[in-house]
């Protein structure tokens, strides 16, 4: 039986139609919980958002997922070197919609870049700029990059770690949904080969001060700068749209580059 079906009830018309949340919105595409039963009970760092696709995007999500996506469902070990033929590879959680991963694959051809997010439109845009540049070193994952750190890579197979502008939860009763925490420091550690680099680039200061805080205070990471302060943003950084805006508003980005301490 179709799981498309016939809702009356919760003041839905008759006749509208609902899709399942366990099937994918485009056929071969990513899940909407990919981790299913996975997925406990705890205090999430982000929030899904249900945005349009485009026909291109939604294209793109068709034709590539089955090649390029990667569902962050829990279950078996991951060695991401066998994933991009023996490159070294950097896990980039939540990359927008893309653009910034796509001018960072082309211009190190010779790395390869697991990008997570849980946005759809982000996904299939992403996935649209790495066929049309010709991008061999792009992997796009969906799901909950907790859940890939504390299940599903092997330890030490991670070459480096980027957080770009993360959801700054600027509410002081939100602070502990922010991603950059101890405990997710530890898996990171876990994750990476001594020496890799973890960076992070925020735009909100006091989120800013908590990441360098608590990354200071974390005995798997030391500080690439000697004076213990933020970082000139990286050449290989892109300036992005998001933060260009920023810029133009006066907000002050904030780059943070720790290495794993073998």
């Amino acid at each position: 039986m179709s799981k498309l079906q016939n809702h009356t009830h919760d003041g839905q018309a008759p006749g509208r139609q609902t899709r399942d949340r366990s099937e994918p919105r485009f056929p071969g595409g990513p899940v909407a919980d990919p981790a299913g039963s996975h997925h406990e009970r705890r205090i999430r760092s982000f929030q899904p958002r249900r945005s349009r696709v485009t026909t291109g995007q939604g294209d793109a999500l068709q034709r590539l997922w089955p090649l390029w996506g990667f569902e962050i469902d829990g279950h078996g070990a991951l060695d991401p070197a066998e994933m991009f033929g023996g490159l070294p590879v950097v896990l980039e959680i939540g990359f927008g919609m893309g653009e910034a991963t796509a001018q960072m694959a082309a211009a190190d051809p010779g790395t390869g870049i697991l990008a997570v997010d849980v946005h759809t439109p982000g996904q299939g845009n992403l996935l649209g700029l790495a066929e049309r540049n010709g991008l061999s070193n792009v992997r796009v994952a969906n799901g909950d990059a907790i859940i890939l750190l504390r299940e599903m890579l092997v330890p030490g197979s991670l070459d480096g770690m980027r957080v770009y502008f993360p959801d700054p939860w600027p509410k002081k009763r939100h602070h502990k949904r922010r991603l950059i925490q101890p405990e997710f420091l530890t898996l990171a550690a876990k994750c990476l080969k001594p020496g890799a680099v973890l960076h992070c680039a925020t735009d909100w200061e006091p989120y800013a001060e908590q990441m360098l805080d608590v990354l200071s205070a974390h005995p798997d990471f030391e500080n690439t700068q000697e004076d213990g302060g933020y970082a000139p943003r990286p050449a290989f950084r892109p300036l992005t749209r998001f933060e260009g805006q920023g810029l133009d508003k006066g907000h002050v980005v904030n780059d943070l580059l720790f290495r794993r301490v073998g």
